[in-house]
């Protein structure tokens, strides 16, 4: 397993769910410092699933801990000629009319590219069932993008 590879997959999906540059690499590193404690030897296959489980839980554990994100501006506000921090804005806020659990497929499923047997494994549905699900949320994505500009 490429370990570079997954640090950064594991960096964005910490970062999608906690808003905070620090606090993702700060879990991503506890991640692995876990996953490395607790399961020497782990065949690679079966890595990828705990790797987001124990990420998924330390997520939890500090969305608990504070009520609210801060909202943090960054670079890319000022230099933004296409527009495309509009249009990022918008995929986000309809992002957010999905359920966390639909928000947390679609960004393992297509922003980090974890392969359907390895999401099969961490969600306990079937390879079939992620497709049907991942297929109805990004028409569900659409239909709100669509609203969004007419709007």
């Amino acid at each position: 397993m490429d370990l570079e590879d997954q640090y950064d997959k594991l960096y964005r999906y910490c970062y999608f769910r906690v808003r905070d540059v620090q606090t993702a690499e700060d879990l991503v590193q506890e991640t692995f410092l876990r996953w490395l404690d607790h399961y020497p030897g782990q065949r690679e296959r079966e890595a990828l699933p705990t790797l987001y489980t124990i990420a998924r839980n330390l997520c939890v554990d500090v969305a608990r801990q504070r009520e609210t994100l801060p909202l943090q501006e960054t670079d890319q506000v000022a230099g933004d000629p296409a527009g495309t921090l509009v249009e990022r804005w918008d995929l986000e806020r309809a992002l957010e009319t999905l359920p966390p659990q639909d928000q947390e497929l679609l960004l393992l499923r297509y922003a980090n590219q974890v392969p359907l047997q390895a999401l099969s494994r961490l969600t306990g549905l079937s390879r079939f069932a992620i497709y049907r699900r991942c297929g109805r949320l990004l028409t569900q994505l659409r239909e709100a993008l669509r609203e969004e500009e007419r709007t």
